[in-house]
């Protein structure tokens, strides 16, 4: 990129990375003066600074950081450290602090300081500077450079880089995309592919959970609330040599800290609503994999759903409230107690009400993976407490005073409205079905909400709508919907994507919509069917095997699915599963300009009821 500086004329700077570790080059303008500022911190954050020009490095650590303005949680030992070196002699230098330079100063503690190194252009225009960090030590930053840069070699970074993102990308091959298709769809591939964030390093982290260093591999920056709905099934299939190692880090999380985190940044923050690291942990487990503790995981997700927070029932837990404790399921207590949290005791209680009962749903997968049967049934009965709030005289879901009074209709929401939340039943689709009246009033409200503009697919609740028809007798209704969204809000454009990208979110959505099918219930390990986007995707899969979707037709006239095979066979139902992936095999379609009434006789079953 080109950086101005002044008098028209421009920086040249190039970037390149690894996993801890930045490279730069920057090639300044003839006869200018060639300088780079390290700023340490911003005004009223402590901070320090060290120049060494011997060793041509700038070092310092900024304790700042973002749950500090969320919660209450004290971490005296939290900083991020940096260790800044350069290619070349430093012809001059300084520290400042607040407003203030010191040239030639070496060291500087304060708020906003940071240091300076000038060099001499008459002996080249390029400086490169290696940039190590770390969240243990300034001594951990410089072992993790020399662990990762060794040497000046930026265009061997860069290679480097580029290989291990190809070989990523490369797990997914598309035919028959545009060049705006496939510059869309790798570019949320990349997106999908950057979180959560490796906070270990080289075999140590640093908790926010206990101030303390271990032994391990940790992950942090979990947008929960957003990533478990098809994020992080995306990265059971791109990534699974990863899963167990993430969902250790949540333990890890959960023993150091008490609780698994629901948005950590670095420690606990009450970031949006439920605990839906649940749902993360179900999944793994339902998927088969076993690189972590199932015991361990039960206690974890057992006490997000048993435990109320800290003064429950004193405070009305506003989202990102600041100078709380940690949250976990706030209303808890009256959850318990009632079958919903009310909206005069809570804030948002409709909302959390509503994923509580699917992170319920999930607690319930956990025990029976442990043997818990009698926890199994208490748990899966008590993911239908989405009934409590639902008022048949309205059609919608509705937010409930603690007297059994209805609220109003606009109350109780997080992020949405009655539209946006009357369908997040993930968990028991059919059971939403027979509560709404049937089929044809499910599809009829269903249809309302399209029609009417109240889908909000910049924001992540209403993400499985377009999908939920293919429960309802009406796929080809999905296949049409699920076109109009990725037409609609996905462009080749620096605003391409609508809202925010939520750490992958909503490129997850568009990837699994582009290869034809979407975790509408991720815990379940099921896909529903959508409309490929494309005449052929392949996936790449363990052990050397490959999942192909074919669909040659498919065209922007060609949305609707006219017949399906699995391996050759008929497939007369909207769902493949991991498994069916994982195993590898050919999923075809036969595509076609008019819908059809392929797999619309399917219907689920819904979620069991077990006697109390």
């Amino acid at each position: 990129m080109l950086v101005d500086a002044g008098h028209s004329r421009q920086i040249r700077t190039e970037i390149t990375a690894t996993d801890h570790c930045g490279l730069m080059r920057f090639t300044f303008p003839e006869n200018a003066t060639a300088s780079v500022v390290v700023e340490a911190t911003r005004p009223h954050i402590e901070g320090f600074v060290r120049v060494d020009p011997a060793a041509r490095e700038i070092a310092g650590y900024n304790p700042d950081r973002m749950d500090a303005h969320l919660t209450n949680v004290s971490l005296p030992n939290f900083k991020g450290y940096f260790v800044v070196r350069f290619n070349r002699s430093l012809a001059t230098h300084g520290v400042y602090l607040r407003e203030a330079a010191e040239p030639g100063g070496t060291t500087a503690t304060g708020p906003n300081v940071g240091a300076y190194a000038s060099f001499d252009t008459a002996a080249g225009r390029v400086v490169e500077a290696k940039v190590g960090t770390s969240f243990i030590s300034i001594e951990q930053a410089r072992a993790n450079l020399e662990a990762e840069i060794p040497a000046w070699d930026f265009e061997g970074v860069r290679t480097q880089l580029a290989r291990i993102w190809n070989g990523k990308l490369g797990m997914l091959s598309i035919e028959g995309a545009t060049d705006e298709q496939r510059r869309i769809f790798y570019t949320g591939l990349y997106h999908a592919l950057l979180y959560p964030k490796l906070i270990s390093e080289h075999g140590r982290y640093y908790s926010a959970f206990d101030d303390q260093v271990h032994e391990g591999v940790s992950y942090t920056a979990y947008s929960l609330w957003d990533t478990f709905r098809a994020e992080n099934s995306l990265l059971t299939l791109l990534a699974p040599e990863r899963i167990d190692d993430m969902v250790r880090s949540l333990l890890q999380d959960y023993r150091e800290g008490g609780w698994m985190p629901k948005w950590p940044n670095p420690s606990y923050t009450n970031i949006m609503i439920a605990t839906h690291a649940d749902a993360l942990v179900a999944e793994a487990i339902n998927k088969g994999f076993h690189g972590f503790d199932y015991q361990l995981a039960y206690a974890a997700v057992y006490k997000d759903a048993m435990t109320p927070p800290e003064g429950d029932t004193t405070r009305d837990w506003h989202d990102r409230q600041p100078g709380v404790p940690y949250e976990a399921r706030p209303g808890l207590t009256y959850y318990k107690q009632l079958g919903y949290i009310p909206v005069d005791k809570t804030a948002e209680s409709a909302s959390e009400t509503l994923e509580d009962a699917y992170d319920d749903y999930a607690v319930a997968q956990v025990a029976r993976a442990v043997g818990r049967k009698a926890d199994y049934r208490f748990f899966v009965n008590r993911a239908h407490n989405y009934r409590n709030i639902y008022n048949s005289a309205r059609g919608f879901m509705q937010a409930k005073h603690a007297d059994g009074s209805w609220a109003r209709p606009e109350e109780g929401w997080t992020e949405g409205d009655q539209w946006v939340y009357t369908y997040s039943v993930l968990h028991d689709i059919p059971g939403l079905m027979a509560l709404m009246g049937g089929p044809g009033k499910f599809n009829a409200r269903l249809d309302e909400h399209f029609q009417g503009g109240h889908n909000q697919h910049d924001n992540e609740p209403s993400h499985h709508y377009a999908y939920l028809y293919d429960f309802s007798g009406q796929p080809w209704k999905t296949q049409l919907r699920v076109r109009e969204i990725a037409d609609r809000y996905y462009k080749n454009r620096p605003d391409g994507v609508a809202g925010n990208e939520d750490c992958g979110q909503m490129s997850a959505w568009y990837i699994f919509t582009a290869l034809g099918f979407y975790p509408l219930d991720p815990v379940s390990g099921e896909y529903m069917i959508g409309s490929p986007l494309f005449r052929k995707a392949t996936l790449d899969v363990p052990n050397g095997r490959r999942f192909v979707v074919s669909a040659p037709a498919s065209s922007a006239a060609n949305l609707y699915i006219q017949s399906a095979r699995l391996n050759g066979r008929p497939l007369d139902v909207p769902i493949v599963t991991y498994a069916q992936i994982e195993a590898g095999g050919l999923l075809e379609f036969d595509m076609g300009p008019q819908p059809s009434k392929w797999a619309s006789l399917w219907r689920e079953s819904p979620l069991p009821s077990f006697p109390q």
